[in-house]
């Protein structure tokens, strides 16, 4: 299937569709008039067809009649519902691509007739700015060219990692759920600023960007984080001073739980 072709629904039309519908557009991937996308919400209609300049409906099945790649985009409670009311439209044209958090591909692949592509796919929303963090497991019935399209798809937007979906909810409890834990990172940074006496607009950036230049380095160089860490932490001085605070403070252990909760919820969601 060639890029330039490519016909794209979203069932289901809230943020995280219109991230990635956005950064879709983005990268040239596919047209505004190549993509489509369902809700029930009004609301959310109207945001994703402001956002994207694509068409969106009420209605399910004129998605699912207009489009090749089917983003299954509803909230995990939703997916059984919707899996039944569109299954009788989907036709061996169609690929499958659920981001709904928790669902597995078993429960995807009965919901479906029988030999329809299925992938699953754990995003997170900094696909919206060009910088996601996605891992993704192909079904049963799935190809290697499948997969592949997922790939060019997932990495147009960012990073695109291919795994066993037993890993999948470890995934969603890492990188699924961690913008949250970065935003409050950056937000308790500037708050720091702001104490020791920075204007809040300044520390907020400060913040934000020293958080984006070291994940870059740790992606750029291939060095371990400890290894660049130990690099900042001069002997006596004003890093290692802080790090003592952090570690005193427990951050470390706190963000391992944090990743663990989250990974347990997304089992117990399945």
């Amino acid at each position: 299937m060639q890029m330039s072709t490519l016909r794209i629904g979203f069932l289901g039309a809230g943020k995280m569709a219109t991230a990635l519908a956005r950064g879709f557009i983005g990268a040239g991937l596919v047209t505004p008039a190549g993509l489509s996308s369902s809700d029930p919400v009004p609301g959310a209609r109207e945001a994703f067809a402001r956002s994207t300049g694509a068409r969106s409906t009420p209605s399910n099945a004129e998605v699912v009649d207009a489009a090749d790649i089917l983003f299954v985009s509803v909230k995990p409670a939703q997916v059984a519902a919707l899996m039944a009311e569109i299954s009788p439209k989907i036709t061996p044209a169609h690929l499958v691509v659920s981001i709904a958090a928790g669902v597995p591909l078993a429960k995807l692949e009965a919901a479906v007739p029988g030999g329809t592509r299925v992938i699953r796919v754990m995003p997170n929303t900094p696909a919206l700015v060009g910088a996601s963090a996605s891992a993704y497991a192909t079904g049963r019935s799935a190809t290697r060219e499948d997969g592949l399209l997922a790939q060019r798809l997932l990495g147009s937007v960012g990073l695109a990692i291919e795994v066993p979906e037993k890993l999948l909810d470890a995934v969603t409890g890492l990188s699924g759920s961690g913008p949250a834990y970065a935003f409050l990172m950056i937000e308790a940074m500037a708050d720091g600023g702001v104490a020791a006496g920075l204007p809040r607009y300044t520390a907020q950036r400060l913040a934000a960007q020293t958080l984006l230049g070291a994940a870059k380095m740790v992606l750029e160089t291939g060095e371990h984080p400890g290894a660049l860490k130990d690099a900042v932490c001069s002997p006596g001085g004003t890093t290692i001073e802080a790090v003592h605070e952090l570690e005193k403070a427990g951050l470390r252990a706190a963000l391992i739980t944090a990743v663990r909760a989250a990974a347990d919820k997304a089992r117990k969601m399945a």
